[in-house]
């Protein structure tokens, strides 16, 4: 087996396994001719898998097609989906007998009587035929005309022009502009069938025009494919590729492989084979082909391998020129076409007089008129039939038939290059050209209004910029002066305060410090106390505010440094030195001034207790101190490993004291517990925003 089978096989093998190759090799083995040079074995192959291909999507996918389950119930094909197989036509067919609504039912016979004209041109026009009543019985009279026009273009193909003239008039009274592009496109086929290019040309305009109107993109890709096919008959090839390629990049922007992107295709393909270029015609026509044998477009497929004849004969590969004209002439008789037929013969006969095989090309081109029959009208290719044939005759020395065959040639030609299509086709070439100059012009002109636009916009942003910036630096040289200004301000607002807090200090030590004095003087030990405790509260608060105008804050207070100093201050005043140490069990915490004063005078009097009651007789012991806060919550203790609180013993003091603790602590919503033995030890709970 030669290398690309090879590796297509493998190929396949990993794709579908060894069922799929047996299919594979089938259909190779069906679509092969007997002897092929590698290069064509390589496109045979190619060829096949795109077959192969087509059935399997046709298998997966042609169910989802049509689907009364889905919204919409149906993907109409080359419209909405263009993913599927050869099979499609028969999957419409079967879907009409499923439970779809009526709409659905129109839309699927419509597309069938259109699409199998590509195929079949009987069975499109039993279809079209069967559209017409469906549409006369519900008395719609816009899908009768819908199904009259693709009646005129199965007829059209059937040589039956004048009758396909008559029903398309009759169908453009009827539809609306949406719908008449498809109508003046028919039209415009007629008179080219019949030779008269000017007429073809005028409705191919009418078309774009009004797909310009409509924005139909479809429309005007189908008006330049006509055009670039009048041109090419007119012999101007340079004119006729630059329309083909602009409908060639129209039908792509769409995204679908339709019946009439295919044929473009192969319109281009021979205005690059009249230029020269075999290599980009050729090109064109096995993409066409590859569209073409996915879907079981006949027609197309007879017209590409009848220029395929052309262009390997041109080549001397008289062997690949003979294969395609037969595949040219089984479309043909596959679709039962007589024009596609004659066409065939024709391509044949050109390409026998090449060869030098001038009574076989004789004979063909012989079939070829004769299948022409009167009605076929198509001056065109009779004038190259009889052409050809003269030059058959003349060169197997026939020189009177030839003569004649000649004067046939002129006949026709003379049909065809009237000088109204010759004036025709050249106005629109000029209006082509001028519409190039003009598109040129107004583009310089769109990118001159462009750059001004844009240099504008460049000097108004930089002329706002600079004001922006001009403004940023005023506001910023403005906010500097008033930064400088708050900060000094806060600075001698924050002098003032420790100022402030240190007058009141030294007023609290003041206050302190008389009434020691006075307690020194009263002999009665009750008042003498009293004083000494008044003295000590009084202390315990101008440390506060010693602490806040020393420290970094004005408003809070850091407990651990502080509850150090009370405690210390505590004991030197009861001569406690050495003998009782005040422990702080916690880590530095700040509190604001509002909890801090009123929590700094529980504490002052829970250690002045114990520093009296809990030690006698010069007992040593300790006193711990701890605070903490948790999800918001004050927690202070203190504790003692004094000798506790005795319920018997006689309490000598004036209770004072513990009113006072009693009183802060509903200050501050707070909470007090009294653990006793071994020890003292007091636990309270406080709510910093109330208590603040």
């Amino acid at each position: 087996m030669d290398e690309p089978y090879l590796i297509m096989s493998e190929a396949f093998k990993k794709l579908i396994g060894a069922g799929g190759i047996k299919i594979f090799c089938i259909l190779l083995i069906l679509i092969s001719p007997g002897e092929q040079s590698t290069e064509m074995r390589t496109l045979t192959v190619n060829r096949c898998i795109l077959l192969f291909l087509g059935l399997i999507i046709g298998i997966q996918g042609m169910a989802q097609l049509v689907d009364p389950d889905r919204k919409p119930v149906y993907q109409r094909v080359f419209t909405e989906t263009d993913n599927f197989g050869p099979s499609y036509l028969e999957s419409l067919e079967a879907a009409l007998s499923a439970p779809i609504t009526d709409s659905v039912r129109t839309l699927i016979l419509y597309d069938l009587a259109y699409y199998w004209h590509s195929r079949n041109l009987k069975k499109a026009l039993q279809f079209s035929e069967l559209g017409i009543s469906r549409s006369i019985r519900q008395k719609d009279t816009v899908w009768k005309a819908k199904f009259q026009g693709v009646m005129a273009a199965v007829l059209l193909r059937m040589e039956a022009l004048d009758e396909a003239m008559i029903i398309l008039r009759e169908a453009a009274q009827v539809l609306p502009e949406s719908e008449k592009p498809f109508l003046y496109t028919q039209m415009g086929y007629v008179y080219e069938r019949k030779g008269k290019l000017d007429l073809a040309t005028d409705y191919a305009l009418k078309t774009l025009e009004l797909g310009n109107q409509l924005g139909d993109e479809r429309a005007m890709a189908v008006a330049y494919s006509d055009l670039s096919n009048i041109f090419w008959k007119q012999q101007k090839y340079e004119q006729a590729l630059r329309y083909g390629l602009e409908s060639v990049s129209l039908f792509e922007s769409r995204g679908l492989q339709d019946l009439d992107y295919d044929f473009t295709l192969y319109v281009v393909g021979n205005s690059y084979l009249a230029l020269g270029d075999r290599e980009q015609a050729r090109n064109y026509y096995e993409h066409a082909i590859a569209i073409g044998e996915r879907y079981g477009f006949f027609n197309n497929l007879s017209d590409v391998y009848i220029s395929m004849v052309d262009l390997y004969s041109l080549s001397n590969n008289y062997e690949q020129a003979e294969l395609s004209g037969v595949k040219a002439l089984e479309y043909a008789n596959l679709l039962d076409n007589n024009f596609m037929v004659m066409r065939c013969y024709l391509a044949i006969g050109k390409m026998q007089n090449l060869q030098g095989k001038y009574i076989s090309a004789i004979e063909s081109l012989e079939k070829c008129i004769q299948v022409a029959t009167i009605d076929f009208h198509d001056s065109y290719y009779l004038s190259h039939a009889y052409e050809a044939l003269g030059r058959s005759y003349a060169g197997n020395h026939q020189y009177q038939e030839a003569y004649a065959a000649l004067e046939m040639y002129d006949k026709y030609k003379n049909e065809v290059f009237t000088a109204e299509a010759d004036n025709r086709t050249s106005v629109l070439q000029t209006e082509y050209k001028l519409a190039e100059k003009e598109s040129t012009i107004q583009e310089q002109q769109y990118r001159l209004q462009r750059q001004q636009a844009r240099q504008t916009l460049i000097i108004i942003v930089a002329i706002l910029l600079f004001l922006f910036l001009l403004l940023l630096y005023k506001s910023v040289k403005s906010n500097s002066r008033k930064n400088r200004l708050l900060q000094q301000q806060n600075r001698e607002k924050e002098f003032l305060l420790k100022e402030i807090h240190h007058r009141v200090k030294n007023n609290l030590e003041i206050i302190s410090s008389l009434l020691s004095l006075q307690s020194a003087k009263i002999n009665d030990p009750k008042i003498a106390e009293a004083m000494d405790k008044s003295q000590q509260r009084v202390h315990s608060m101008s440390l506060i505010h010693q602490k806040l105008y020393k420290g970094k804050s004005l408003s809070s207070i850091e407990m651990k440094e502080y509850f150090e100093n009370l405690g210390e201050h505590i004991v030197n005043t009861h001569g406690a030195d050495g003998r009782v140490r005040v422990m702080c069990k916690m880590e530095p915490h700040e509190l604001h001034i509002d909890l801090a004063i009123p929590i700094g005078l529980i504490v002052n009097e829970l250690l002045t207790n114990s520093l009296k009651y809990a030690f006698p007789g010069n007992r040593p012991g300790i006193i711990v101190i701890s605070l903490q806060q948790i999800e918001g919550i004050v927690y202070l203790e203190i504790s003692d490993n004094g000798i506790g609180k005795s319920t018997h013993t006689p309490n000598t003091g004036t209770g004072f004291g513990t009113q006072l603790i009693e009183l802060l602590t509903r200050q501050l919503d707070g909470k007090m517990r009294l653990n006793q033995r071994p020890g003292t030890s007091f636990t309270f709970e406080f709510n910093p925003p109330k208590a603040a």
